[in-house]
């Protein structure tokens, strides 16, 4: 069995990437922000999406890497792709895959209600900021893992291409989150997922955010027909509140259909 903290040095090194990069671009939306939200929403949304991480990053950061590196290990021989040479063509195939795989996670996580309910939290900032790549809800990160384990047993992916994979996408979660645009960005969204094209996938209309799933390339999302772009007027959901990291926690458990029978029980104020 090879040496763990041989096989991790790569990957630690693009997560190092992955996190100056935030730094980045928090900087870089702060001097010259694409949308002006105001000082309140802001506040809100950064203070609430690092406690988030926080949260699940103390629970989840240590079995999310330890989970996909030990499945990995152990079923990286049986997969799809076990009997490829380990060689930069397995790991373009493997990086393909593992991209499709999350852009149907990602679609069906709004499909299906179950998933939505945990989903929907990340949906809920009124802002867009690169800080919002922090924002999930515990649970849903938790169903990810499995989704990913069932993934890497199932291809057979090596620990450590795995691992680099997921530190690729952590950084283009917070790129394409950023508050920022730039020369060519509708020309280079042609190919990769910008923020151009994910601010439609924040819209606060379901059926405008039912669409732009990818998360790495913008291919798939040709491909299967569910590609929108256009400008959102709002960012968030309509009825659904989260200004701190207790409301984010529990209201995955609140569904819009309660919402909306508590407002209707409420009886509205006369007009005078």
């Amino acid at each position: 069995m090879q040496d763990p903290q041989v096989n991790l040095l790569p990957s630690q090194i693009f997560f190092g990437i992955a996190i100056c990069a935030f730094v980045a671009l928090v900087v870089m939306e702060k001097l010259k922000p694409y949308r002006r939200f105001t000082g309140k929403i802001v506040k809100e949304s950064f203070l609430t999406n690092t406690t988030a991480f926080l949260f699940n990053n103390i629970i989840l950061t240590v079995l999310r890497a330890t989970s996909l590196f030990f499945v990995a290990q152990q079923f990286s021989a049986y997969g799809l792709l076990s009997s490829l040479p380990n060689s930069p063509v397995k790991w373009a195939i493997t990086f393909l895959l593992y991209d499709l795989a999350i852009y149907f996670w990602h679609v069906i996580s709004h499909k299906y209600v179950f998933l939505w309910r945990f989903h929907k939290i990340h949906h809920s900032d009124k802002s867009f900021n690169t800080s919002t790549g922090f924002r999930f809800h515990v649970f849903d990160l938790f169903l990810e893992i499995i989704y990913k384990c069932l993934f890497v047993i199932v291809v057979g992916v090596e620990a450590d291409l795995v691992l680099a994979i997921e530190a690729v996408q952590l950084f283009f979660i917070f790129f394409h989150h950023s508050n920022i645009t730039f020369a060519n960005e509708k020309l280079i969204s042609e190919y990769i997922i910008t923020p151009y094209l994910h601010r439609t996938h924040h819209s606060t209309l379901r059926n405008e955010h039912d669409s732009n799933y990818g998360i790495v390339l913008a291919f798939w999302d040709k491909l299967f027909g569910t590609r929108k772009e256009l400008v959102p007027a709002n960012i968030g959901l309509d009825i659904v509140v989260a200004e701190n990291f207790l409301q984010l926690f529990f209201l995955a458990f609140i569904t819009e259909r309660h919402i909306k029978k508590i407002l209707n029980i409420i009886p509205k104020g006369r007009k005078s």
